[in-house]
């Protein structure tokens, strides 16, 4: 039976306010202005500049108002489905780029795993567990700036077997794109491409030097051009201000990318970031509500750095996000899926998987245009 959002979740959009115009907030909380944004965000109205910014000012103790007000946005859009995915680091480290927070980049001193892309049986092998972790989407990353020739014919092979075998999405993370590459990939069957903004515009020569923000945005239009799906979101916690802050989520809602990862920096011994200070759990419930607002029909995921930064408040992110991880990141561990399938089961969610090609929902017992 489909779901069918109940009359107090409905948008009740006040006619006197133009599509638009932001939501004003008094100097103390108003928990009806909160409301009445998440109605507009319904009704088409696009999260503002101003809007953000009073948003993460809110003290703390209003943190519950502004996680009701995202719930009404996620509910609205999403129901009560949540979305697993399964990540592999299908080629570890041996990469060229020098992004501050990766502990595969060239500047890293980060003791991990290195080695080239994996067989196919190997990542086939991944596919299958993927299915049995309960997860809709597969995701294969590689590191490095752009695939070569030989990595992009060996990932066309195995994006088609996986696309044979599986009832899965398959979202591929590559580096740069040439709108050539997207389009083989996309003739192979891949459904999306992930490639995270990961920041704002100012801020990212902050964290990367051997390629811009701008060389960013030209992947993830390639992409679109091709055809394909986009997966782009960022890291919240590498220093970046709260105009940053807001920068990047306001380019998220211009993108409106299918499918939106939140990480929270975890800051690997060995990179130039493992000093950083961690933002604190309100902080990420902040973020995490607006981008919600910011990318409401997105599938919002909260990706690395959840069991960490949010730690015994993950059930509360999931009242915004509608995915998560499932199992492992790139270089990092994630909790047992055991974990995720009683908090998913016990805040009252239901797992969506994909049946032929199709999103279904199962309920277990256990279970672009350029951003500016």
């Amino acid at each position: 039976m489909p779901f069918q959002v109940p009359e107090v979740f409905a948008p009740q959009v006040d006619g006197n306010r133009r599509v638009g115009q932001s939501v004003t907030f008094d100097a103390q909380l108003d928990a009806n202005a909160l409301l009445r944004l998440s109605d507009e965000i319904i009704a088409g109205h696009r999260l503002a500049a101003d809007e953000a910014r009073a948003i993460l000012r809110l003290p703390d103790t209003a943190i519950l108002e502004i996680l009701a007000a995202a719930y009404r946005v996620r509910r609205h859009f999403h129901g009560m489905k949540m979305r697993l995915n399964m990540l592999i680091n299908a080629k570890s480290g041996l990469c060229g780029e020098d992004c501050a927070y990766c502990s595969q980049s060239k500047v890293s001193t980060a003791s991990i795993a290195k080695y080239p892309l994996l067989d196919e049986d190997v990542i086939l092998a991944g596919a299958a567990a993927a299915v049995e972790r309960k997860a809709s989407t597969y995701c294969i990353a590689i590191a490095g700036r752009s695939p070569n020739p030989r990595e992009m014919e060996r990932l066309c092979r195995t994006i088609s077997q996986i696309k044979e075998r599986f009832p899965l999405r398959v979202c591929l993370s590559p580096g740069l794109l040439s709108l050539a590459q997207a389009e083989a990939l996309k003739k192979a069957g891949l459904d999306r491409v992930n490639h995270n903004l990961n920041t704002g515009r100012r801020f990212y020569s902050e964290i990367c030097s051997t390629h811009t923000y701008e060389d960013r945005l030209a992947t993830l239009r390639a992409a679109r051009q091709a055809g394909l799906e986009l997966c782009c979101g960022g890291i919240i916690g590498m220093g970046e201000s709260e105009d940053d802050l807001i920068e990047f989520i306001l380019a998220l809602g211009e993108l409106r990318p299918e499918s939106v990862p939140i990480n929270f920096l975890i800051p690997i011994a060995g990179t130039p970031l493992e000093g950083r200070p961690a933002p604190s759990p309100i902080h990420c419930l902040k973020v995490l509500s607006l981008v919600r607002f910011a990318t409401p029909t997105s599938d919002l995921r909260i990706a690395a750095g959840r069991e960490i930064h949010l730690g015994p408040l993950q059930p509360l992110g999931l009242f915004v996000a509608n995915s998560i991880f499932v199992g492992d990141y790139l270089t990092t561990k994630g909790q047992p899926p055991e974990e995720d399938y009683r908090m998913i089961t016990a805040l009252g969610f239901e797992i969506e998987q994909v049946v032929h090609g199709e999103s279904a929902a199962v309920c277990e017992d256990a279970s672009p245009t350029a951003a500016t």
